[in-house]
């Protein structure tokens, strides 16, 4: 069984949407087993193996990502993933055939990565018709 959870996490730490099933699943008590934080950009995931209340180990992906509100504040939107023993076999044979496709259809390359991230730069700096002003040209 896989339970998906979507979190957006303020300082007050409610989630904006759980659904009614994963009531007291979360129990913030659980001793965690193993932990392993991978940074991979603007995001950040985490592998955490737990305990069920019958000393089952599961696994719980998260992927956290922090997003910058009008008001200048900030949330971690988190997405989560729950996965038990029984469906780690299917789990990585879906997760590898789509990595599969990706890799053969659009391969990665350092060049690639680096050539579409200034391209990206190039367009936010792009002022599109804005010309710069000076101080000494307000006295003018």
């Amino acid at each position: 069984m896989i339970l998906f959870s979507i979190f957006a996490q303020t300082n007050t730490q409610k989630p904006i949407y759980k659904p009614q099933f994963m009531e007291g699943f979360e129990n913030k008590d659980k001793e965690e087993i193993f932990s392993k934080s991978v940074r991979a950009g603007k995001r950040t995931y985490f592998f955490d193996v737990k305990n069920t209340k019958t000393n089952d180990y599961y696994l719980t992906v998260t992927e956290s990502k922090k997003q910058f509100s009008e008001d200048g504040k900030f949330t971690f939107i988190k997405h989560k993933v729950f996965l038990y023993k029984e469906d780690f076999e299917k789990f990585m044979e879906g997760l590898n055939e789509a990595m599969n496709f990706i890799r053969k259809e659009q391969p990665f390359t350092q060049e690639s990565f680096a050539e579409k991230r200034a391209n990206a730069a190039e367009r936010n700096n792009n002022t599109s018709g804005i010309s710069d002003i000076s101080f000494e040209d307000l006295d003018k």
